[in-house]
Formats: C-alpha cells, structure tokens, sequence
C-alpha cells in the first residue's frame, strides 16, 4: 500500500501540478497554451526529478528553471515577465500544498488514536485534490485581477520578485521541515513545539500577502502605461501641430505662387517676342528655383508624410547623409496622420542620431521602403550605425512599438553588421478604406 501512495503522490500528482502550472504560467504570459506541450513539459520535468532524485526545494527549482526555459523558448517571453511568473506559478502550489498540509494535520488530532492508516489515506487523497482546487481558484484570481499588460516595461519588476520569493522560501520551508517525510510528535499527535493554527494562519497570510504584492504591481503598471500614453499624446500634440504649419506655410507659397503665375507667363512671353531668349532662360530658371521652394522633395502619394519625410530625408542630406526613398502610401489609407508622424518620426530621427555618431569618412546611410499589399502596410527603415550588437529600447522604440499595436501590427529590429533594420506590418483598418472608397 505504502509503494502505491509514494507512486500516487510523487508521479500521478506531480505530473498533475506540473501540467495545471504549465497552462497557467502560458496563460499570466498571455500566451495561447497547447495541450500537447504541458504533457511534454510534464513528461520531461518528471524525467528530470526521477533521473536526479530531487526533492523539496530541489525539484521546486528545476520546476521553475524549467517554465523560464519553456517561456523564452516556446513563447519568446522576456526573461524577466518569464522568471517572475515562474516562481508566481510554483508559489501558489506550494502556498496550496502548505495549506491543505495544515488542515490535514489539524483535522488528524481528533482521530489520531483512532485509524491512522484508513484515516491518513483518505485525508492524503482529499488534501491533494483540495490543494489542486485552490491553486486552479488562485492561478483565476491571479489571471482576472492581477493580471498586467505585457506591452508594458519590466523596469519595476524586482520590486515584487523579492518578496515573492521571500514568501516563497519561508513556505517551503514549512513544508520541508515541519510537515516533511520525518516529524517528531507528542503522544497525543501534537508536533513538538510547533503551533498548528499559528501555522495554518502563516500560510494563508502568504497566500494574501501574494495578492497583494501582485495587485499592487498591476496598479504600479497601470500607472507608468498612463505616463507613458500621457507622453505619447504630448509627441502626438507637437508632431502635428509642426507638420501642420508646415504644410500652411507651403500652401501659402503655393497660393502666392499660382497668384503670380499669369504674370510670369506674360514677362516670358515679351522676353520671347523680342528675341531675348538668354533673358528669357535665366528667368524660368528663376521660377525653377521658386517653385523647388514649394514642392515636396519625396512623392509618397500622401501629403502629411511628404511633408515628413522631406524635413527629415532633408536635415540628412544636410549632414552628408545618403537618403533613399521609395515609400508609396494611398491617402487615405486607415492609419491616422497622428500615428504616422509617431512611426516614420521617430524612426528616422533614431536613424540620424546613429548615423550622426558614425565617424567621418564611413558610409553613411537611411534608406525608406514600404507599400501596401492588400490589407497590410509593409514599411523598413534601413539605416547605417556603428555596429554596436546591444540595442536599448528607448522612449522613440516605446512609441513606434505603441502605435503600431494600434493596429494590430507587428515591429522587428534587427542588425547585421552595420546595418541596422526596423521592420513593421500594420493592418489596415477595413471600415476605414471602405470610407474612403466612398470618398473617392
């Protein structure tokens, strides 16, 4: 009998908690879980505690070693998001497992001297099946209201995964040396100098205190996503109140330019008649100048981004920067002139800050692509830098990562050799090409 509960308890129940822990450590990653990869994780972690014998802390720590392999591996999850929902999720098992190891032995007092075989099977089996109910319970709880955004920076992180593992640690240690394989009793049952309801109490306010902490974290988040929307709608404010004066300023031009045409016309026609033609030339080559001022040096078939990008491929050229362009955008397209400004202006002015700390005499490049196939807008920024591998996502990467979700897009950055790449795919909102279907 002994031989079928050490199965039951080390095989048939591990490989429960390692499954029920593999679901929903995918799930506070805000990953979709497969079935078929919790039973190979299971399956491989029972392999690994079988094959070194570990136990305790030991196996707790493979478990975790473990999810944090399985998250950057299978789900592309940052380290850190990875490591602290790793040891969320064995937490909760553990703070489970401790509590039901409480109830058990405070409900074995009143029948110790009575059956303890009969009475210790049947409790073992309803403690197990209570602790994976109130992990199942917590792991929901821990979903629906502590639950943050994954979009949001992990900077704070550390602040609630020291004391997650301080909680951690003390309730293993509970369970390892109070309620382990060996326990020292009295006669009437009682544990030697241990306190049952002070330990009972312990591990529920664990339990809280680990709600808390997480709470308390998603309202930290939920803060610093408001500052940076906050800051976001402030770059918003600026970059379009700057492309608009612009564009007002070249209509103005415009406007003032078709005024005076008819009278350029007429002051060439004379020229002509009376056979100056030297004077005549030299003339248009006076409109020529005249009408580059108000003409848009890049042609995407979209004012608000010409405007963009010749303000920006220009200061490049200023600086000996070789410049490129071959964007092609209908307008309208279902991307709001706001967002564009955020995207191609903080792209481009992250490629002129690398290309301006390029030494001198070294290419130096920024090369503009993109176009639309059907539902989706393609666009790569390609740009010279100095090569340095470590690319730090600053507040300019933050935004163009923002507005791209919007839509429902995605953003890569890759680099090889001195060539660094921002690629990006955003979905094209239907109901809006359907309005301006309607328009044209």
């Amino acid at each position: 009998m002994a031989d079928y509960l050490d199965f039951f308890n080390i095989y048939v129940m591990g490989s429960l908690e390692m499954v029920m822990g593999f679901w929903f450590f995918t799930g506070f990653l805000q990953k979709k879980g497969k079935i078929i990869y919790s039973t190979l994780f299971a399956a491989f972690g029972m392999s690994v505690l079988t094959i070194f014998n570990l136990h305790g802390i030991g196996s707790f720590l493979v478990f975790i070693i473990l999810l944090i392999t399985a998250g950057k591996l299978l789900y592309r999850a940052e380290f850190v998001s990875a490591a602290l929902y790793a040891v969320v999720t064995e937490e909760i098992l553990n703070l489970c497992f401790g509590l039901t190891n409480s109830l058990s032995y405070i409900l074995s007092l009143t029948v110790f001297m009575k059956n303890p075989q009969i009475f210790g099977f049947i409790l073992m089996g309803a403690g197990n099946t209570l602790a994976l109910a109130l992990a199942f319970l917590c792991y929901r709880g821990v979903q629906k209201c502590c639950g943050c955004d994954e979009t949001i920076d992990r900077k704070y992180v550390f602040v609630i995964l020291m004391p997650a593992l301080l909680i951690f640690l003390a309730s293993e240690y509970i369970n390892e040396n109070i309620y382990g394989n060996t326990m020292t009793t009295e006669r009437e049952g009682m544990l030697s100098g241990v306190n049952p309801y002070q330990m009972l109490f312990m591990q529920v306010l664990g339990v809280a205190s680990l709600f808390c902490i997480l709470f308390s974290y998603k309202k930290l988040t939920e803060s610093f996503k408001r500052s940076k929307e906050a800051e976001l709608l402030e770059l918003q404010a600026h970059s379009l109140n700057q492309y608009v004066e612009e564009a007002k300023l070249r209509y103005e031009k415009t406007k003032s330019f078709r005024h005076d045409v008819k009278n350029h016309i007429t002051v060439v026609k004379e020229l002509l008649q009376n056979k100056k033609a030297e004077a005549a030339l030299q003339y248009v080559e006076e409109m020529e100048n005249l009408t580059a001022d108000i003409s848009f040096p890049v042609s995407t078939n979209h004012p608000v981004l010409d405007i963009l990008l010749g303000n920006k491929l220009g200061i490049a050229e200023e600086n000996r920067i070789e410049v490129q362009c071959s964007l092609i955008v209908p307008y309208p397209c279902g991307i709001s002139d706001i967002d564009f400004c955020i995207i191609l202006g903080n792209a481009l002015d992250n490629a002129l800050s690398a290309c301006k700390r390029i030494s001198n005499g070294k290419e130096k490049y920024i090369h503009v692509a993109g176009k639309v196939q059907g539902d989706f807008l393609l666009m790569e920024i390609e740009n010279s830098f100095t090569g340095r591998r470590t690319i730090r996502s600053g507040t300019g990467l933050a935004n163009i990562r923002a507005a791209v979700e919007k839509y429902q897009g995605a953003m890569e950055i890759r680099t090889e050799g001195e060539k660094f790449v921002l690629s990006l795919l955003l979905i094209i909102p239907r109901q809006s090409e359907s309005t301006s279907q309607q328009a044209g």
